[in-house]
């Protein structure tokens, strides 16, 4: 597996919630969920997107929006809020409860989706995204899931959750592959061959006692040169690098497993549970045990 799959892997929606609204101008939604993501697509219509600390952004059919802040949605970027819509806006109970409104000609239809949670390896991935992504939308994956939104088959829910799955990630693929979108560093040094070599040996085994020399000798390149071309491509050296992997890694066990600290060290590449215990202090400013069952959120202690 490929290290953005093996990241995107982790981005999974559970109890996905989507809304279809049908909108007359003028028009202003404050979306005000307090989900970690949210996306859009137009079915009708267009509609601005604007960030509470950005540039409103236009979305026409065909498109696709993530929108990892606070924003409002409307027909105009000078609209004022008409209604807020809350996480009980997205209710997944009754037969019509994701729809507000029946289409009818020349009404902007706007679907929206609330994404719930997400694992914690994804979590620098996703925050490198800018406050509102605009993307080439899956037509056909819209289209699916307008048919679903607005019916209740047997595995409705199911359903809903592999589409906004297959919609993320498609959105994230195309942002990832636009040579002029500002992705991360280490996404774009994948294509490298020595580094992006070196980033998948240290995602595919954060466990081993990987030094700078014994990956440039895994790679058949000078200690010195790797360590240059690591650093110059992604920003920083490849040990930094390494632990913060680690750290992430050891995050998304503690959230979801029952492993003592001790042991998910081990699993992470360090020797003692002190030992990434102050790695979690140095790069995290928190403790392993802060992070202990939590399901969701930014990689922080609550």
């Amino acid at each position: 597996m490929d290290i953005v799959s093996g990241l995107l892997a982790d981005v999974r929606a559970r109890g996905a919630v989507f809304r279809q609204a049908v909108l007359h101008p003028p028009w202003a939604l404050r979306m005000a969920g307090g989900a970690p993501l949210t996306l859009a697509t137009m079915l009708r219509g267009h509609a601005w997107i604007v960030p509470d600390d950005g540039s409103p952004v236009l979305l026409e059919p065909g498109f696709v929006a993530l929108v990892r802040e606070h924003h409002t949605v409307a027909d105009d970027p000078a609209s004022a809020p008409t209604r807020v819509v809350t996480a009980a806006d997205y209710c997944p109970a009754g037969p019509a409860a994701h729809t507000c409104g029946t289409p009818e000609a020349g009404a902007t239809v706007l679907l929206s989706g609330a994404f719930e949670r997400r694992g914690s390896l994804s979590e620098r991935l996703l925050q490198s995204l800018p406050p509102v992504l605009v993307v080439p939308a899956v037509t056909s994956l819209a289209e699916v899931l307008a048919e679903e939104v607005a019916g209740q088959r047997e595995g409705h829910q199911l359903v809903l959750d592999r589409l906004l799955d297959l919609m993320l990630v498609s959105a994230l693929r195309a942002w990832l592959a636009d040579p002029a979108a500002d992705v991360p560093a280490w996404c774009r040094a994948l294509d490298e061959p020595v580094v992006g070599d070196a980033l998948r040996l240290l995602h595919a085994d954060p466990a081993h006692p990987w030094t700078v020399a014994s990956l440039a000798a895994e790679l058949g390149v000078s200690r010195a040169a790797f360590a240059r071309r690591f650093t110059a491509s992604v920003g920083e050296p490849p040990m930094a690098y390494l632990a913060r992997w680690r750290v992430a890694v050891a995050v998304d066990l503690l959230r979801s497993g029952g492993d003592t600290v001790g042991a998910i060290a081990r699993k992470v590449g360090y020797s003692t549970a002190f030992a990434l215990s102050a790695a979690f202090k140095r790069l995290l400013g928190a403790r392993p045990s802060d992070y202990r069952g939590q399901v969701n959120g930014p990689l922080r202690p609550t």
